[in-house]
């Protein structure tokens, strides 16, 4: 049975809660919550920003990240770049299940995931191709070179490096919510049992071999069953050097509560970085959950889903950015 103030789902994204929930209340693990919304998440493009077809690199090319931590035993996997493969988290958790290793990167990830039975598809969608061609139509605008010729704010490349290196103050147009974002999933069972999981197709017109936040531990996602856990979502190469849903958790151990534990970790990163895309939400093991987000133009207001034993459905939830 599931206990309601112990028994609690939160997700990124409406179209997937119903499937994890169901999977959570018919006897399924934490993990398998994670994993059914992540996959379902997936196949369903959510926001173009997750699974095939969405964010082509500067070659036009559709490559997925994704992370599940089992918050129980502490164990991880996770991949990176990957290739042809549309069920990244379903990769990731054979990374877990299926190995020593925590991450796995590039052609070898889809490698592996061939051998481990997963199928090899063509990740390249109209709509993505379509991007990929207007993008190279407008002179490669936006991207994410600097300090190289030619000028890549004019121009695509190639590129070589400049003699000389300046500061180039991060432009209005990669604080984009839509060119890059992410399905974070925390689950928590009547048992107190607490995993986490994401996935993303990472970051549109980014150079190729970008990893993001999305699939490193403590930055796209944390969890540890003596705590609780947390998931952020956003501008990936600024957010993961705060380690942010790592320090949420920790926060939440030391007696902090979610929204409270959410709003430092946002807080912490704000200082440094103020115009920056991002949110977070976070559970604890008693089943209260919050979020927080960083306010920029275009973005005051972060939507999430929750779904407990005591609505039994999904129900949208907001919180004002700071």
């Amino acid at each position: 049975m599931v206990v309601s103030s112990r028994s609690l789902f939160v997700g990124k994204s409406t179209v997937v809660d119903i499937a994890s929930w169901r999977t959570l209340q018919s006897g399924g693990s934490v993990l398998d919550a994670v994993e059914m919304g992540c996959a379902c998440c997936e196949m369903e493009q959510c926001d173009g920003s997750v699974g095939y077809g969405g964010s082509p690199d500067e070659y036009g090319e559709t490559t997925l990240d994704a992370m599940i931590m089992n918050g129980n035993t502490m164990e991880v996997g996770a991949v990176a770049d990957l290739r042809r493969i549309k069920n990244a988290i379903g990769v990731a958790r054979a990374v877990m299940e299926r190995t020593d290793h925590t991450l796995l990167v590039g052609e070898s990830a889809s490698v592996f995931a061939e051998n481990m039975g997963f199928i090899a598809e063509d990740l390249t969608t109209n709509k993505s191709l379509n991007i990929f061609t207007q993008w190279l139509k407008g002179n490669c605008q936006p991207n994410y070179r600097k300090n190289v010729f030619p000028d890549p704010s004019m121009s695509c490349g190639p590129y070589k490096p400049k003699a000389t290196l300046n500061q180039r103050k991060r432009v209005a147009q990669h604080a984009n919510t839509r060119s890059h974002d992410t399905i974070g999933m925390v689950a928590l069972d009547q048992n107190g049992h607490v995993a986490a999981g994401t996935s993303t197709n990472g970051l549109t017109h980014k150079v190729p071999g970008r990893v993001g936040d999305s699939p490193i531990v403590g930055a796209g996602a944390y969890a540890d069953s003596s705590a609780g856990a947390a998931t952020a979502t956003g501008d990936g190469d600024v957010m993961m050097r705060f380690l942010p849903s790592y320090l949420a958790v920790e926060l939440m151990r030391a007696g902090a509560d979610p929204s409270a534990a959410c709003k430092t970790a946002i807080s912490r990163i704000k200082r440094h970085y103020s115009d920056f895309f991002g949110a977070i939400i976070c559970a604890n093991t008693t089943g209260h959950f919050g979020a927080a987000c960083n306010k920029v133009p275009g973005f005051s207001q972060f939507h999430y889903m929750v779904s407990n034993s005591e609505s039994d459905t999904p129900l949208m939830k907001s919180v004002d950015c700071i």
